[in-house]
């Protein structure tokens, strides 16, 4: 699913695409449940016409701000996405194979589609749906992104801050990492990441790491969240020594990581990939 550097990559297209930008035309196809109930009538009159003043995201949040409320929030899900139309994008992994377009050219599982003066067209598509759109006063009032912790690229960790957030905690520290109040953007891809390089038992009570594995953990969040926002969430540009290149499961996974073994478990409820033989 998406996770903080595919949203950082959404984010970047809408600064780029958007701000300072009036909306000229907004559609919206009825779904109450990416749109929480709100009628597509309700989204169009919120947006058509008003000049977009910000793109703005925490954690996997995103919203666009304007001179006042409301504003526009979203949240991809698992597999939502955000592209410009004629532009090139990433694929998710979620997207699989298949055409972004339909056979007469229009986007597939389209939800929102918003134009700009300067004839700039964004879509959000999403075959799941499981993506939300909301409309919110602010980012200070709005309750999905006030519930959410340190940013984990905005507000990078030291191992001293890992050490205070983690304290006594007897959860995993997988389970730990994917918790939005402690850890904003980080899902079950780069918390395996993490892990992995860190050289850290996603198992492990959190409590129970020591001052040089913490100091370990905050630089591989720090390092691994910035190489895949700087190559724009491209999988095809992270190192190919990432564990990420073998650690999907299924007929698709790798059983070895640099002739190592590689393993795949429930860990805090999620599937978890990782390597017996390095992480302690």
């Amino acid at each position: 699913m998406p996770e903080l550097p595919e949203v950082e990559t959404v984010r970047r297209l809408l600064q780029r695409a958007l701000v300072g930008q009036k909306l000229v035309e907004v559609e919206v196809a009825p779904d109450e449940i990416v749109f929480e109930g709100a009628p597509p009538e309700a989204i169009v009159e919120a947006l058509l016409g008003r000049t977009v003043t910000g793109a703005h995201r925490k954690g996997k949040a995103f919203w666009l701000a304007f001179d006042d409320a409301p504003w526009l929030f979203g949240h991809l899900g698992m597999a939502g996405w955000v592209r410009e139309l004629g532009a090139g994008t990433i694929r998710l992994r979620e997207h699989g194979e298949a055409p972004f377009e339909d056979e007469e050219g229009r986007p597939r599982f389209l939800k929102l589609r918003l134009v700009a003066e300067n004839g700039a067209q964004i879509v959000l598509t999403d075959l799941r749906r499981l993506a939300r759109v909301w409309l919110g006063e602010s980012a200070e009032s709005d309750e999905f992104v006030r519930g959410l912790g340190p940013d984990c690229l905005l507000e990078p960790a030291t191992g001293k801050d890992l050490e205070r957030r983690l304290a006594g905690r007897k959860a995993p520290i997988k389970a730990l990492l994917l918790d939005q109040r402690l850890f904003a953007g980080v899902g079950n891809w780069i918390a395996d990441e993490v892990l992995y390089h860190a050289r850290i038992d996603p198992r492990r009570p959190a409590g129970t790491l020591t001052t040089g594995e913490l100091r370990r953990l905050a630089e591989a969040l720090s390092v691994i969240i910035q190489k895949a926002v700087d190559v724009g969430a491209d999988s095809a540009q992270y190192p190919p020594e990432w564990l990420f290149h073998h650690r999907w499961g299924g007929g698709k996974g790798a059983d070895t990581i640099g002739g190592r073994t590689l393993v795949r478990e429930q860990v805090g409820g999620r599937t978890t990939a990782w390597v017996p033989g390095l992480q302690k």
